[in-house]
């Protein structure tokens, strides 16, 4: 176990079942935290959950899931009281929210049904930006985040670059950054970190869902100077690195964790 977490510190993650989500919990419960995973999946991906789970709790630390919408109000509110009643004499270390959940259509289309409507667009800000906000704001109230916790958020270059039918998402990322932004001058008299992590093109299950996702990969591929892709163990083990107490002067930043990729137009 890693000595410099608490023995009864937690890690709250937000998208815990997959992707970026799933390798941090896990690398984050093999450097000494417990998790509190929240994720949102149907029968068929359950299975997958509960291999998650094993591998945790195969690290000797505690999986609390909560199978939820993570955007419902009554719902996080349960899940952090909850969470308060198991976590003792310990705290949440780290706050990651790796939420993809978001339409993916165009701004406008010659079909009005098929252009992003006002309820998809207030979704997709609402579950892949603002939720950042209201976890933190539950977790700060009931003492769960104090001087010490960091808290991470996932964006992508969408949030600079423009890419077909990612109009919402692109916005959502935007926001996510700018509420990171503010939450890093609100929280820094607490001692509480905020950073984006912006990792390079990952192949994920919410990377699948972006139509043309095949040119993505192989672009970023051919101009990656690491010569691979990203993979989620990279980001997990960079969050890794960066959720060590020693890490208490970097905040408010975007950092890529990306083999280089950003900074390469061609090879």
């Amino acid at each position: 176990m890693n000595q410099r977490f608490g023995e009864h510190d937690f890690a709250v993650i937000l998208g815990a079942s997959s992707g970026f989500g799933e390798a941090t919990a896990i690398e984050l419960s093999r450097r000494g935290l417990h998790i509190c995973g929240v994720h949102l999946d149907r029968r068929g991906t359950m299975p997958h959950v509960q291999e998650v789970i094993a591998e945790i709790e195969k690290n000797g630390r505690r999986a609390l899931f909560f199978n939820i919408n993570a955007a419902d109000e009554e719902k996080r509110r349960d899940t952090v009281a909850k969470l308060k009643d198991e976590i003792g004499n310990g705290f949440v270390r780290v706050l990651l929210h790796s939420l993809a959940f978001g339409t993916l259509k165009p701004l406008l289309a010659e079909k009005q049904e098929d252009q992003v409507n006002p309820a998809q667009m207030n979704m997709t800000l609402d579950v892949m930006a603002h939720s950042l906000i209201y976890w933190t704001q539950d977790l700060l109230r009931a003492g769960l985040l104090r001087s010490g916790s960091r808290i991470f958020a996932m964006t992508s270059l969408g949030s600079v670059l423009a890419a077909a039918n990612y109009g919402p998402v692109s916005a959502a990322k935007s926001a996510l950054e700018s509420h990171m932004r503010q939450l890093t001058l609100e929280l820094a008299p607490n001692g509480i970190t905020v950073n984006a992590i912006r990792a390079g093109v990952t192949e994920t299950p919410s990377l699948q869902k972006i139509p043309g996702h095949e040119k993505m990969m192989e672009a970023a591929f051919a101009r990656n100077p690491s010569g691979r892709l990203t993979t989620p163990l990279d980001v997990a083990r960079a969050i890794g690195v960066l959720a060590d107490p020693d890490t208490y002067w970097l905040t408010g930043n975007v950092i890529n964790v990306d083999g280089g990729e950003m900074f390469v137009g061609t090879k």
